[in-house]
């Protein structure tokens, strides 16, 4: 689950000072890193045509019972699931329900588990049976930007670095990044420090330094970057009713360069490896 950063200052964005972790941290964040990418895997192979999001959600929330772990997003905010199911033309924080999968959706699939104090955070694109080629389109481009966002992380680098390579990338692709929703900073806490765009602001640039822990999480969309939030709160839309992808890592500033705590274990992190692509549509 994504928060937008909301405090702003005059000329700007306000920066914040981003907490410094050391071993023990890393430690932590690996193994809660792992858990949340494990629970993707299963909900991942779990998401097939006539399944419905709440029986996603009950999966996760087991998941995480059996494993000593709890969803960070439960009653967060009064958000009342454990993991965020966003389907085609939602962009984020769209809420598990009993309506079944249809062939042919794209679904956002976000997790958050905490175990032992620290969080893992992590989302991935999962296709519903065969898609469009336009969809898993979206869904490629996507991921190759985050990955591009996250090769850009090193110590010495800044925030400008990360938005920058994911900026130009999506709108090279003719697609749009969203402005609305962000990453952010994580350890011990779910949404810290520092605030990580996906575009380029040109007031807002803060350090990479070792021990920083934060998410990359783009949302790109196939129309315009324009959304809206739906009545229920937390619901965010595209205004121009386009399909819309997110990925999400959660990453470590090393000595050396980056870490990714949450590596898919089956290597299911890639879209497109579980369903296959309709050329035609």
């Amino acid at each position: 689950m994504t928060e937008q950063d909301q405090a702003t200052a005059k000329g700007g964005r306000r920066i914040q000072e981003a907490p410094i972790h050391g071993p023990e941290g890393f430690e932590g964040m690996r193994r809660a890193g792992r858990l949340t990418a494990e629970a993707l895997d299963i909900l991942m192979e779990a998401t097939v045509p006539g399944v419905t999001t709440d029986r996603l959600d009950r999966l996760a929330f087991e998941f995480a019972m059996d494993h000593g772990a709890y969803p960070a997003s439960l009653f967060y905010r009064g958000y009342s699931k454990s993991i965020c199911t966003s389907i085609n033309h939602v962009v984020c924080h769209g809420i598990p329900n009993d309506k079944p999968l249809r062939e042919g959706d794209i679904i956002n699939l976000d997790c958050c588990l905490i175990l032992d104090g620290w969080h893992g955070d992590s989302s991935r694109m999962a296709y519903v049976g065969e898609v469009p080629r336009k969809a898993a389109r979206l869904c490629e481009i996507t991921y190759e930007a985050l990955m591009r966002g996250v090769a850009a992380v090193k110590p010495g680098g800044s925030t400008v670095d990360i938005a920058r390579a994911i900026q130009t990338y999506a709108e090279a692709e003719r697609c749009s990044v969203v402005r609305d929703f962000c990453g952010h900073g994580l350890g011990r806490t779910y949404h810290d420090a520092p605030t990580i765009l996906h575009y380029v602001e040109a007031s807002y640039d803060v350090p990479l330094k070792p021990g920083q822990f934060f998410t990359i999480e783009p949302m790109i969309n196939l129309g315009r970057p324009a959304v809206k939030v739906l009545s229920d709160g937390w619901t965010a839309v595209t205004r121009d009713r386009s399909l819309s992808a997110q990925f999400e890592h959660t990453v470590a500033v090393t000595e050396t360069g980056v870490e990714i705590f949450t590596v898919s274990p089956k290597g299911l992190h890639q879209p497109g490896l579980l369903q296959p692509v309709n050329p035609a549509a």
